[in-house]
């Protein structure tokens, strides 16, 4: 593996972020009788930050500010997988996923490179 330490880093932000979406989600749909869609939402955001975490050879634009772009779209089509599977049971979590792409690519980015 060429930069294993940025996929590391990658997944450690993304299980960071997923237990902030395990809070954030269980507020709003509630803990008891959710904790599979809670995991399920937790695995997501720690796969969006594997995925990143292996893409550090993909250029979206040719410029610095690259992972913002990378991790937007990396973060959209993870974050849809969720989504979908739980036919749109919760749009905050979406959004939180647009903005956990461009965090765990910045953070692999900054730490892992």
């Amino acid at each position: 593996m060429k930069n294993k330490r940025r996929v590391i880093v990658g997944v450690i932000a993304g299980a960071f972020l997923g237990v902030l979406c395990i809070v954030g989600v269980g507020w709003r749909v509630g803990f008891n009788g959710n904790e599979m869609f809670l995991f399920a939402m937790w695995y997501n955001r720690v796969v969006m930050g594997l995925l990143i975490g292996l893409a550090y050879d993909v250029k979206i634009i040719n410029s610095d500010k690259n992972y913002i772009i990378r991790g937007l779209i990396l973060g959209l089509v993870v974050t849809l997988a969720i989504t979908f599977t739980s036919e749109f049971r919760d749009w905050p979590s979406f959004f939180a996923g647009l903005a956990y792409g461009p965090i765990i690519d910045w953070a692999a980015t900054k730490y892992g490179e």
